[in-house]
């Protein structure tokens, strides 16, 4: 009797702490985002530049895009129903940049990024970043 209620017992606080230990795991762990959307577009920033400007026959480039493809799809779906954000400059301007690379990896995932493009979308994360400092 003693024993079946002590595994009743340790089964009862496996379970607690199997559930308790998947409700600790956010989102944040397998995205990379905070929730603080300033910093979030900070280091999207910051991935994505890496991305970009790594040398087209550097062996770590397909890794770097595909990661930086995954933090533009992560970053989107957190922010584009975000009310408190959308309004922003520095919001509207990052999803422009963001369309604008996303489109290009999808059409021309084997050809490296135009020049013209790669001027563009630094002018356009410095604008993001400008407004970031501003607050908007």
């Amino acid at each position: 009797m003693h024993m079946k209620r002590y595994l009743s017992r340790l089964l009862a606080l496996v379970l607690v702490a199997v559930i308790g230990l998947m409700g600790c795991s956010s989102n944040s762990s397998t995205t990379g985002l905070t929730g603080d959307y300033r910093q979030d577009t900070f280091a999207l920033l910051q991935s994505l530049r890496t991305a970009i400007e790594l040398p087209e026959d550097a062996p770590e480039k397909a890794a770097a895009q595909a990661e930086a493809r995954g933090k533009i799809n992560d970053f989107a779906s957190r922010y584009r129903r975000d009310s408190s954000v959308a309004t922003l400059s520095s919001f509207t301007t990052m999803r422009t940049a963001l369309n604008s690379l996303a489109g290009h990896y999808s059409s021309y995932p084997n050809r490296p990024l135009p020049k013209k493009l790669k001027t563009r979308l630094e002018q356009e994360f410095q604008q993001v970043e400008n407004a970031l400092k501003r607050g908007s």
